[in-house]
Order: C-alpha cells, then sequence, then structure tokens
C-alpha cells in the first residue's frame, strides 16, 4: 500500500506529461482556425448586425485607457453602441470611459465610424452579491440592439473582434458565443509576469485540449455574445446576481435550453497587473475554489495539469533512475509546451503590455500552480473586491458578515 501512494504521484505526472504533449497539437488547430479569420469581415461574409456592448467596470484598472480604447476601434459594419457602467457614481473609471468616448467620437475616420455610439451609466442599485451582474442588470436598460456582447474590463481586443464573436450567432443552434484568451503582463513584475504565465501555460493550452476533444463545458467569461432573447428567455442577468462563476452559470443555463456554446478562434488579451504576490495568491485561489465549486470533477482532473510538481513529489517519496526520468520527461514537456504557446500565440507586442513571460519562469510557476490547486481543495469561503463570501455547493454566494 504504501508503495502504491508513493508510486501515485509518479504514474499521475506520467499522465500528465502526455496530457502536456498532447495539448500542443490542439493549441495549435486551434490558432489555425483563428489565422484564417480576416481582420475585417469578407464581402461574402454574414452580414453584420448592430451590437451593443456592454462593459462593466469597477475602479481605475490599470491600462484602463486603452482597454476601452481596443473596444471603440472596432471594424464592425454596422451600429455600435458601447455600453459602460459602474456602481459607484464617483468610481474614477467613469472618467475615464468618457474621455475615450470623447475621443472615439471625434474621430468619425476611425473604424468605429459614424455609426458607433457610447453612454456611461451610473446606478448604485445591489440586485444581489455579484457586484459584476448587478452593474450590468443596471446597464441593460440603456442597450439598444438584439445582439449583446458583455466583455471584462482589463481585456483588450483586436479591431475585428466584434465580428468574430458575433458572426456565429447567425446560427439559431448558437446561444451563445465566448472566446479564450491569453495573458499579457502590463508591468515587469514579478507578481504580473507569473499571472500571465499562468494563463499561458496552464488554462489557455487545457482549455483548447478539452475544446478539440469535446469535454469543455465551460463559458469563458472575458467575452459572452448573446441574442437579447435568449437573456429574456434565460430570465434575465437576474438570475445570476448570486452566482460566483456567472459566466459557467449563464453557460449552463444556455446549454439547459437546448442551445449551444460556441466557442470563437479569436484569441484576445487579458491584461495582468497584479501589484503584489500576496494579491496574485489571493486572486488564483479565489478562481481555483470557484472551479472546485461548480465543477468538482473537473477540478479533480486539473490534478494532471501539473505533472512537474508531482514527478518532484514522486522523487521525493520514491527516488531512484526512474523517478529522475519521469522528472525529466515533465520537465521537457513542460517547456516545450511553454515555448509552442510563445511561438503559437504571437506576436506579443501588444500596446502597453510587456513581452511574454520567459521560460526560466515555469518551474516556479509551477511549483505555484500546483499550491494554489490544493489550496483549492480546502474552504467554501473566497475574497472578491474586498469583502468576504461563503459559496454554497450550488455556486451561489452570500457575504460573511452582511
Amino acid at each position: 500500500m504504501l508503495g502504491f501512494l508513493a508510486g501515485l504521484p509518479l504514474l499521475l505526472a506520467a499522465l500528465g506529461t502526455l496530457q502536456a504533449l498532447a495539448a500542443l497539437p490542439a493549441l495549435r488547430r486551434f490558432r489555425r482556425r483563428g489565422a484564417a479569420m480576416p481582420d475585417a469581415p469578407s464581402p461574402g461574409a454574414v452580414p453584420a448586425a448592430p451590437v451593443t456592448a456592454l462593459k462593466p467596470l469597477h475602479g481605475l484598472e490599470p491600462g484602463l485607457a486603452g482597454h476601452l480604447a481596443s473596444l471603440l476601434r472596432q471594424r464592425h459594419a454596422a451600429p455600435l453602441q458601447v455600453v459602460f457602467g459602474v456602481r459607484d457614481p464617483a468610481d474614477p473609471a467613469a472618467a475615464v470611459a468618457e474621455a475615450a468616448l470623447a475621443e472615439a467620437a471625434g474621430d468619425l475616420s476611425g473604424p468605429g465610424g459614424p455609426g458607433l455610439s457610447g453612454t456611461v451609466v451610473r446606478a448604485p442599485a445591489q440586485h444581489g452579491p455579484n457586484g459584476k451582474v448587478s452593474n450590468l442588470i443596471n446597464m441593460l436598460p440603456a442597450a439598444r440592439h438584439a445582439l449583446l456582447v458583455i466583455a471584462d474590463a482589463d481585456m483588450r481586443v483586436p479591431p475585428g473582434y466584434l465580428a468574430a464573436v458575433t458572426a456565429p450567432l447567425a446560427d439559431p443552434a448558437v446561444g451563445l458565443v465566448t472566446c479564450l484568451y491569453r495573458g499579457v503582463p502590463l508591468d515587469g513584475g514579478l507578481a504580473s509576469r507569473l499571472a500571465a504565465a499562468g494563463i499561458n501555460w496552464h488554462f489557455l493550452p487545457g482549455a483548447a485540449l478539452g475544446e478539440t476533444l469535446g469535454l469543455a463545458d465551460g463559458c469563458y467569461g472575458a467575452t459572452m455574445a448573446l441574442r437579447r432573447e435568449t437573456l429574456d428567455r434565460l430570465g434575465g442577468f437576474e438570475t445570476l446576481a448570486e452566482a460566483l462563476a456567472d459566466d459557467h452559470a449563464l453557460g449552463a443555463a444556455v446549454r439547459a435550453a437546448g442551445l449551444r456554446v460556441a466557442v470563437s478562434p479569436l484569441l484576445v488579451d487579458h491584461m495582468m497587473a497584479e501589484p503584489t504576490l500576496r494579491a496574485l495568491w489571493a486572486h488564483e485561489l479565489r478562481w481555483a475554489r470557484t472551479v472546485r465549486l461548480v465543477n468538482p470533477a473537473g477540478y479533480a482532473g486539473m490534478v494532471l495539469t501539473h505533472p512537474l510538481p508531482l514527478a518532484l513529489l514522486g522523487l521525493l517519496l520514491w527516488p531512484g533512475s526512474l523517478s529522475l526520468a519521469v522528472v525529466a520527461g515533465a520537465l521537457a514537456a513542460r517547456l516545450a509546451l511553454a515555448a509552442g504557446v510563445a511561438h503559437l500565440c504571437g506576436p506579443w507586442d501588444v500596446p502597453g503590455g510587456r513581452p511574454a513571460p520567459g521560460l526560466r519562469l515555469l518551474p516556479l510557476r509551477d511549483l505555484l500552480s500546483f499550491a494554489v490547486f490544493l489550496g483549492g481543495l480546502f474552504g467554501g469561503g473566497v475574497s472578491w473586491k474586498g469583502r468576504r463570501y461563503r459559496v454554497g455547493r450550488d455556486g451561489r454566494m452570500v457575504e460573511i458578515g452582511a
């Protein structure tokens, strides 16, 4: 029995090494689909439809002006309305949004052109513990168009973004469109580079493999596009007001309604700016606990995404040449995958961003990811926007001390 327990980390490490090797061709296929997408719709493409983009804001995110400008510079051949929203009327993000709208309105020769309009909604109404969803509920009455695109505040998007994420909605069987993202550090700090590396070396290849194998059932909250009628049919944003993982809950509701969740081959930029390692730990631990609470089986399977720490643990418990070989194989596979991400997901010269994290960070990043995974196995509480919440097995959260 002791021998089995000692050998279990090595077995899991070997399986994780195979998974890392399989993720690379999956990511390559995904990127080939994205590379085939034009920057702007071709004459024979599905005609563009009017879109309302909803971008909820909270505080002065680093690089916020650039994030907002990227949404306002879309090459979209139909009217585009952009609605920014804050829950605190004094939130400084509102002034940044107004300045971005004014600049875009003054540049009618730009990609947005005269079909662009926008507004900033200031509404403090709280509809549940999920502040982002409360913001969306407050913003929705300002939306004028039948297609809605929800984009997180810290995402920077390419000019063909809206065309790419709304085109699949021409198929009536598609109820929701989402897309994957890569991490781009906004500064040269260790915490921001580790945060970006976590997305690029763990989340992105794992998600690409899951989509390729048909095993993924998530919805990636960086972008969610859907018809207004679909949202109304599901009960509106109000049904998500108590959900910690509102993106997962929306995807599950769409599937339960008999509609499909499509993943666009477009890759958007998640701009990372973690001020400290402590903040990074808290952020990633909240994410890990969220995944465990809403998808326990999927979280258990994520153990295979940590072959290098598992191999090192196996070497510690069962020293020998076999264990050394497993460690070497795991390290080689992880380095190959990280190098593949750097090659396949470039170019990395994002305005305002820093270069992609270097491979020398990989051992530290993998050990940190494993520690976060272990920490995520325990506890039902999370910290979010300075508040503490208890999360039930159904993914609904209740503020502690409220």
